[in-house]
């Protein structure tokens, strides 16, 4: 007689929303944290956690459309956060227990932000992980600026040209290749010392990989962002999280977060870029770990970090 594996179970799980299919993978266990990975269209396991799982079970999100999970009959277009949320509903209530926290990174933060908004009722708390509260040309600009800085710090370096030519061809992605591509081609600027950790960082760059999805919705409209006013009325507890070497959801969009959103929790991890879990793991940890054990009922209440 086999026995079916729960849904918390270590491993990699797979289930069917209007026929498509959703996959998601559990590490560890402990209180549970759903991890939603960025991009879109970045591959769920350049998230992995190993220290956290230690703690917590991690459930890493395999998004739609991206990896082996389902696509939408308009893909790579119509993959909105209003989607992206509703297929998040629909695995927090498979998961069979009260509450969860729930991880977004960079376009994951976005997601998790508007899921924590829209459809809280299952969340003990989010943690907002490099994101930001709008998109669109005032998002833009600050990036451009950001990356501004970054090729005036690096000046000269052989590895500049080829990181500013990925940032030139992100408007062109239209394949996984381009998206592959652009992805391994910017990282550099996501860290704050790439270069200096170089042959350490080698194979994470190797290893990751990603599917193009458009961002927009199927009417071919851009899923454009402002949360500023919604993120005032946030009710579930927040912990923001921020590299001040960010190039893409800097220093300034952290802090208008913690702003904005009552009482969060600000971490600024001051040597760490867009990677903090991978540049500042143990600072990224720790306070992962103490946030959701407060905000579970377990920890002391103490808001410092």
């Amino acid at each position: 007689m086999s026995i079916t594996p729960g849904p918390l179970t270590p491993g990699t799980h797979s289930f069917e929303v209007g026929g498509i299919t959703q996959r998601y993978h559990v590490h560890g266990s402990g209180p549970v944290v759903l991890a939603h990975s960025g991009g879109p269209g970045i591959h769920w396991d350049y998230l992995r956690m190993p220290a956290l799982e230690e703690h917590l079970t991690m459930v890493y999100v395999e998004p739609i459309g991206t990896g082996e999970s389902g696509r939408l009959p308009s893909h790579p277009h119509g993959y909105t956060r209003d989607r992206y949320s509703r297929f998040l509903e629909v695995l927090i209530n498979r998961l069979g227990v009260p509450q969860v926290h729930l991880l977004g990174h960079s376009h994951g933060a976005f997601v998790a932000a508007y899921h924590a908004l829209h459809r809280s009722q299952r969340l003990a708390g989010v943690v907002l992980y490099e994101g930001a509260p709008v998109t669109g040309p005032e998002h833009g600009e600050e990036a451009g600026r950001m990356v501004e800085r970054f090729a005036a710090e690096h000046a000269g370096h052989p590895g500049l040209p080829g990181v500013l030519a990925a940032f030139g061809a992100m408007s062109g992605m239209a394949t996984d290749e381009d998206t592959v591509a652009v992805a391994r081609g910017v990282l550099p600027s996501y860290f704050a010392h790439y270069w200096e950790n170089e042959e350490e960082l080698a194979p994470f760059r190797d290893a990751l990989r990603a599917t193009f999805i458009s961002g927009l919705d199927e009417d071919l409209s851009p899923d454009l962002i402002d949360d500023r006013a919604a993120l005032k009325g946030l009710t579930v507890p927040a912990l923001v999280v921020v590299g001040r070497h960010d190039v893409i959801c800097g220093l300034r969009w952290g802090l208008e977060l913690d702003e904005l959103i009552p009482d969060s929790r600000l971490l600024v991890l001051e040597d760490s870029g867009h990677m903090g879990h991978i540049e500042e793991p143990e600072r990224f940890n720790e306070a992962v770990l103490a946030f959701v054990r407060e905000t579970a009922g377990e920890g002391t209440g103490n808001r410092s970090l």
